[in-house]
């Protein structure tokens, strides 16, 4: 297996899917080490600093790539693997920004709310303990929280020439904000343009399902990715495989479309899977499925639904791709 090491400089990162030329062509069967840098471009590494005097809107959401993958053409299927997720640094940041997140107003939800107070908190990183260390701003508590790195944002070029801001999360993938896009998952995208043209960034040391303030623990990350091909059957949204679950990703609003969307992809994945018809596969999800929720602060929001495999007959998805593709990143660790 090839194994290829790409770090960008600052000006090679770049914060749209679509619309930016390939870093480099890589050949399926690769394994990329990559470093991204994280959601405020390292802008908040203090207390001391806020995101109104510190964070470049228009530099926000860095992506490392795209990749331009060989053979890969429109209504085939990437798949990426996970192997590794590893902080980059030792610390995470987060913070409350004015007019945005989940429980606050926004310029679409608008009240006459005064806005947030715009807050700092550096979470530290014991990388043997394998934690991340809350302290509180306004009080007097700490507690160490488990380490659990996973991706925001994995995606690839739209179709039709659009370019899509790296806030934002559709069928595409992007800025999805799953906590099931960690080491052992392996994402399903379909292609839109030749060669895919993917990329990743907005590495969280760990997060809540909603992301409810808007920022995770967001930190630079240190990932190893197997890179792989499937000749078309390219899913309409983004699809997850994990030892435990199959899962869709819906990205909409309100959110209850994207709940339906992610509930349609399943059923269209369980008539793949087991040959089901559509009524069929509706009824057994219904009585089967998990629908957490992602992120509730986007410029969609992302709801992902998930298939416990622990409750159906033993099936290989693409072919038992997945499978396969943990074997080989059990070599490379």
């Amino acid at each position: 297996m090839e194994i290829i090491e790409y770090h960008p400089r600052r000006d090679q990162l770049v914060y749209t899917f679509g619309g930016s030329a390939p870093v480099m062509t890589v050949q399926p069967g690769t394994a990329l080490k990559l470093w991204t840098e994280d959601a405020f471009n390292n802008a908040l590494t203090s207390v001391d600093d806020v995101s109104g005097e510190k964070v470049d809107m228009n530099f926000i959401n860095p992506q490392t790539g795209p990749f331009y993958v060989e053979g890969a053409e429109p209504g085939d299927t990437l798949a990426l693997h996970i192997v590794d997720l590893a902080p980059a640094r030792s610390y995470g940041s987060s913070a409350t920004i004015p007019f945005f997140g989940g429980l606050t107003s926004t310029e679409r939800t608008a009240t006459l709310q005064e806005p947030l107070p715009d807050i700092t908190w550096i979470y530290h990183v014991d990388t043997e303990r394998r934690t991340v260390g809350f302290q509180s701003r306004l009080g007097d508590f700490e507690v160490a929280l488990p380490l659990e790195p996973m991706l925001g944002t994995v995606g690839v070029a739209p179709p039709g020439g659009e370019v899509r801001s790296s806030l934002v999360p559709e069928r595409f993938g992007g800025n999805m904000d799953a906590p099931d896009v960690k080491p052992g998952t392996t994402v399903y995208l379909g292609v839109n343009v030749e060669g895919a043209l993917f990329s990743v960034g907005d590495g969280h040391y760990r997060q809540g399902e909603g992301e409810a303030c808007g920022t995770a623990v967001e930190g630079a990350m240190h990932s190893t990715i197997i890179v792989e091909l499937i000749k078309g059957g390219a899913p309409a949204w983004p699809r997850l495989e994990t030892d435990y679950h199959w899962m869709a990703v819906g990205s909409s609003r309100p959110m209850e479309d994207s709940w339906r969307i992610g509930q349609l992809e399943m059923v269209r994945w369980f008539g793949d899977l087991f040959g089901l018809h559509q009524l069929d596969a509706y009824q057994l999800l219904t009585q089967t499925a998990l629908a957490p929720i992602a992120n509730a602060v986007d410029v969609n929001y992302s709801v992902v639904v998930k298939a416990p495999k622990a409750l159906f007959p033993a099936v290989d998805a693409y072919g038992g791709l997945h499978a396969h593709l943990r074997r080989q990143g059990a070599e490379l660790r």
